[in-house]
């Protein structure tokens, strides 16, 4: 028997004895990706399961695959005491309560790749739809009207487009839209300008986009920046005449400021796949008629598109439940288990400082460096780059992993840097991470302690004692009496309750950090009238989550 024979044979066994693993799929998928679950293990398929349900059968799975139906929440997870993987067919995960499943050891997949190019397309027909009013002429036509000169469109050709946020989608969009003759530009705070010149794509400002661009098209994630980006104020400084189309996620922009400027005539038309509320039964875009051209939520539907995301994740929850790999990990890193178990709670709090790291820095981000002090600097510290990459990009963009933060990072001309130091001060092991960009360099350290415990041990060199936790507010000020008091008062105002506080100082009346943790996410305003305390010089709300799952 050849050596290829011998490890289908192995495969083939293996796969024989995971049919014992069994694996809920709660929401529709293509029949392809069922076939292929079921020749590997056992497959409940209940598309229409209650939330009462799920929590009532999860206990008896290995194995959950959902779309953006399904929430699959702590309890969820808390009650699926065998559970090994979660999948979402689909590349959002907002639906999936990630720290929940990390903290239970539960693996969550995705397909990041299968309904890039749907999505794309979906825009472009939007964009093109809108542009020359196709769904009223067509709906004109049909009710027996021949109406050539009421429907005059404009072309596309020679038109600037402004394309916010330049991932997968919106590259493929920009791409699409070159080669009809569009001039793009592009805003988005990862883009190197560099690798914009070679796209021949120019980056710029936001502003920028308001006051150039003919059609504005948004391809960002829904975090708490990112919501109500198009406002009332916006749609006051567009360039009159404006088209915009959001196929990415609703909420992004205000419906009722949208439908303000389209009848007034200062926003020529819109075109919307996604809304705040879906199905969107209130929304005032839907009395604007030929103005705006709305569809339900249709970016992914494609018979392609079904059916690749589904192949997808059958392939990977059928390769992690028989061989314990995965292309497209979501929240746990991509190593053999002998390494992460090597590794430990670093891994996590590898990926916790890097996206506190992260919000802590100003300007476009030029390189991070990783730095593994004492013990820790004779074990493979690769997982800890890539973990704290990650969660340096996570909070400001969707789809990334473990398995493709490192081209995310040098497409957008991020250098990763390793190093290591014999020496780790008072603990005998010891992480720093470093993130350098064009206005400064943030820097944290931290170790796990004895009894397992991941600590933060120093911000930008002032030593403090900190826990990382899902919310938490960071401000750096004057060292004086009454502080506290004062951000504690400003938190109460708003509702927020305080877990605990850790403060950090090099001297008496210095300048000093502090941390609290949260019991609840802060809204921008708060985080607006505590800058504006004397004595504070920032003030920042930073979470562990993704930033699609703060609440807003």
């Amino acid at each position: 028997m050849t050596k290829t024979e011998n490890m289908l044979s192995e495969v083939s066994t293996a796969s024989k004895g995971t049919k014992m693993l069994k694996v809920m799929v709660a929401d529709e998928i293509s029949p392809e990706g069922i076939e292929l679950l079921e020749q590997a293990l056992t497959v409940s398929y209940d598309p229409q399961i209650t939330p009462q349900q799920l929590l009532e059968q999860i206990g008896e799975y290995d194995a959950l695959l959902v779309r953006s139906r399904t929430k699959v929440t702590a309890e969820v997870l808390k009650r699926g005491t065998r559970l090994k993987v979660v999948g979402r067919a689909g590349v959002g995960v907002d639906n999936i309560d990630i720290i929940a499943a990390t903290e239970a050891g539960i693996l969550v997949i995705n397909s990041p790749e299968g309904n890039t190019a749907s999505a794309a397309e979906h825009t472009v027909a939007l964009m093109m739809s809108l542009a020359r009013m196709i769904p009223a002429a067509d709906l004109s036509l049909k009710s027996g009207k021949w109406e050539r000169n009421k429907y005059i469109g404009c072309e596309l050709f020679n038109k600037t487009l402004g394309v916010i946020g330049l991932g997968k989608v919106g590259g493929r969009v920009a791409q699409a839209c070159q080669a009809m003759g569009m001039k793009v530009i592009v805003f988005d705070p990862f883009f190197n300008p560099e690798r914009a010149a070679e796209l021949n794509i120019q980056s710029v400002p936001l502003e920028e986009i308001w006051k150039r661009a003919d059609f504005i098209t948004i391809h960002t994630p829904k975090t708490r920046e990112t919501t109500g980006l198009i406002s009332g104020a916006v749609l006051q400084r567009v360039k009159p005449g404006v088209r915009i189309i959001n196929c990415s996620r609703g909420g992004i922009i205000d419906e009722a400021a949208l439908a303000k400027a389209i009848t007034e005539g200062r926003v020529a038309g819109a075109a919307l796949d996604v809304f705040e509320n879906e199905p969107p039964t209130d929304s005032p875009l839907l009395a604007l008629g030929d103005k705006v051209v709305l569809t339900p939520h249709l970016g992914a539907s494609t018979v392609e598109a079904q059916f690749n995301v589904a192949i997808d994740l059958a392939e990977q929850m059928r390769d992690y439940l028989t061989t314990g790999l995965a292309r497209s990990p979501v929240n746990l890193p991509f190593m053999r288990p002998e390494i992460l178990k090597s590794l430990g709670k670093y891994v996590w709090l590898a990926e916790a400082m890097g996206a506190i790291a992260g919000e802590l820095s100003e300007g476009t981000v030029k390189e991070i460096e990783i730095i593994a002090y004492g013990g820790l600097a004779a074990k493979d510290t690769k997982p800890l780059a890539v973990a704290a990459l990650r969660g340096m990009l996570l909070r400001r963009m969707e789809s990334v992993t473990y398995v493709n933060a490192e081209l995310i990072a040098k497409n957008n001309g991020i250098h990763v840097r390793e190093s290591k130091g014999e020496q780790s001060g008072q603990f005998r092991e010891e992480l720093s991470i470093m993130i350098s960009t064009d206005k400064g360099v943030s820097s944290l350290s931290g170790t796990v302690l004895p009894h397992d415990e991941p600590i933060i041990t120093h911000i930008n060199d002032h030593p403090i004692n900190l826990t990382p936790a899902r919310y938490m507010l960071f401000t750096a000020h004057r060292d004086q009496p009454g502080m506290v008091a004062k951000v504690a008062g400003a938190l109460g105002k708003f509702d927020v309750n305080i877990s605990t506080m850790s403060v950090g100082r090099k001297g008496v009346r210095e300048h000093a950090v502090m941390v609290m943790t949260l019991d609840d996410p802060i809204k921008p305003e708060l985080v607006s009238e505590l800058t504006k305390i004397d004595g504070i010089h920032m003030a920042k709300f930073v979470s562990l989550l993704p930033a699609s799952q703060i609440p807003s």
